[in-house]
C-alpha cells in the first residue's frame, strides 16, 4: 500500500549510526500508504545482527513509532540473502499479515540495550495485525521500506 526510498549516503559499507536515512524511508512509506506509524503493528526489520546496523535500525524505529510497534529480523531464519533479501522478507511479511503470526527474533536471547525496540517474543507472535513494514538497507545507504495491508 506503500513504499519509501532513501539514499544517505553515509558511508559505502556502514549504515548511518542515526537512522536519519531509514527513519525518512519508514516516515514516507507509512504517508504514502496515507496511514499513521500507530496504525502499523509490525516490523520485519532488516535486522543483519551487526552492532552498526540495528542499533541505527533501533534508533530510526523509535524516531517514527517509539517502541510500541512489534518488531523481528527474520534473517536469523534464513540469513542474508544479498538482493534477494527484501523480496523474501517481504513475502514473509505479508504471510504474517495474513496468518496472524508474526516471527519470533531467532537466537536473540538478550536484547542489547543499544536497541531499544519492541521486539516480538514468543508469547506475543500470535497478532492481528493490519498494518506492518518490511525495511531494506543496503551499501552505500540505500534505504527502501514497503508498507503492506492485510488482504481483507
Amino acid at each position: 500500500v506503500g513504499y519509501g526510498a532513501t539514499s544517505d549516503a553515509y558511508h559505502i559499507t556502514s549504515p548511518d549510526p542515526t537512522g536519519a536515512g531509514a527513519a525518512r524511508a519508514m516516515q514516507l512509506a507509512v504517508a504514502e500508504a496515507g496511514i499513521k506509524p500507530e496504525d502499523v503493528g509490525y516490523i520485519n526489520a532488516h535486522g543483519t545482527a551487526t552492532k552498526a546496523n540495528d542499533s541505527g535500525e533501533a534508533k530510526a524505529i523509535n524516531a517514527v513509532f517509539g517502541d510500541q510497534v512489534l518488531v523481528s529480523s527474520t534473517k536469523g531464519m534464513t540469513g542474508h540473502l544479498l538482493g534477494a533479501a527484501g523480496a523474501v522478507e517481504a513475502v514473509i511479511t505479508c504471510a504474517s499479515l495474513e496468518k496472524g503470526i508474526l516471527p519470533a527474533n531467532v537466537g536473540c536471547f538478550d536484547q542489547d540495550p543499544a536497541c531499544p525496540v519492541n521486539l516480538v517474543k514468543a508469547g506475543q507472535q500470535e497478532q492481528d495485525v493490519e498494518y506492518a513494514l518490511s525495511n531494506s538497507f543496503g551499501f552505500g545507504g540505500h534505504n527502501a521500506v514497503l508498507a503492506f495491508r492485510k488482504w481483507a
